[in-house]
């Protein structure tokens, strides 16, 4: 029951990126699985997962399942996963790559980005979100062994996650392979239009995780769901709210990877790609803008290599 497929960005290095992908965080077991079967179904070619997610193997199962049944090939997928804190230490940069291709029995990745700036002490693979104790590995070291993933022919495109523009330039700076995405926190009520525009300058695409910050409907939030103002725009379009909200990221400029492990809500989230909103309902979005960021990474915010104390 494919519907249509999301358009593509191109990115610097000549990849084909889709605009709406798959989340998978959160997603566990049996439940990854089928929501990656499910979005292929529905049209999705491009799927985010991550070493720290516990879902590799999950994801990987869905993707093979859905090139057995002939509804795609392997290079039809998008396949976006990332290098975990714990494996900062260039010394296992190969392995750990190598680790996720594992899991998610795959011969390439399309696009491998480093989750966060700041590292973690490596104690072994077990140990997936590290023992708290910080490394101090520079992440342009970290970066310098990934781009040998490239040569390796194991990845196909490079990007990274959670740094701000700071660092962004420093990577820039001292790569030899420049990284084609930023995947950061992105939603209605944390925009990132100074990000998106600072990255645009660059050549580098910002991938929207949390689009939909993750909503309460008991307590009716975030706002851009649920308030008068969301519900008068999505009846102005024939839309959801999420459909509004994931449209409005797109005009922005960005990709989004809403998450969700229900088919009806899945099938929803990818069917935002074939209307506009006009400059003036762009601008009345831009009003929930208030920086609120949902995910910030606290335990690590006395770190050198902290990427949220600065303005972006």
């Amino acid at each position: 029951m494919t519907s249509k497929l999301a358009p593509c960005i191109k990115l610097s290095n000549g990849q084909q990126m889709p605009v709406v992908g798959l989340g998978t965080w959160r997603s566990y077991e049996n439940e990854a699985e089928q929501a990656v079967k499910d979005a292929i179904d529905i049209g999705y070619r491009h799927i985010d997962t991550a070493f720290v997610y516990e879902n590799e193997h999950e994801v990987g199962r869905a993707i093979k399942a859905k090139i057995a049944e002939g509804k795609v090939k392997r290079e039809d997928i998008f396949v976006v996963t990332k290098l975990g804190g714990i494996h900062h230490d260039p010394q296992i940069v190969e392995h750990a790559c190598r680790k996720s291709l594992s899991n998610l029995d795959l011969d390439y990745i399309d696009l491998y980005l480093m989750h966060f700036p700041v590292g973690q002490v490596y104690k072994g693979d077990d140990n997936v979100h590290g023992s708290g104790e910080l490394s101090d590995t520079d992440y342009v070291d970290t970066w310098k062994a990934m781009e040998k993933l490239v040569d390796l022919g194991l990845v196909k495109g490079l990007g990274i996650s959670n740094f701000n523009a700071a660092q962004t330039e420093r990577i820039l700076q001292n790569c030899r392979i420049r990284p084609v995405v930023n995947q950061v926190e992105c939603h209605p009520a944390l925009n990132q239009k100074k990000l998106i525009e600072f990255s645009r300058q660059k050549d580098i695409v910002i991938t929207a995780y949390a689009p939909l910050a993750r909503p309460k409907p008991a307590q009716k939030w975030p706002a851009f769901l649920y308030d008068e103002t969301a519900q008068d725009l999505a009846k102005r379009y024939n839309r959801t709210p999420a459909q509004i909200c994931l449209r409005y990221l797109i005009q922005l400029g960005t990709i989004v990877i809403p998450k969700s492990v229900r088919k009806e809500r899945i099938a929803e989230n990818f069917d935002c790609f074939d209307f506009e909103l006009s400059p003036e309902d762009m601008q009345l979005m831009d009003r929930y803008n208030s920086n609120t960021r949902l995910i910030p990474f606290t335990g690590m915010s006395h770190h050198k290599y902290f990427p949220f104390n600065t303005e972006f």
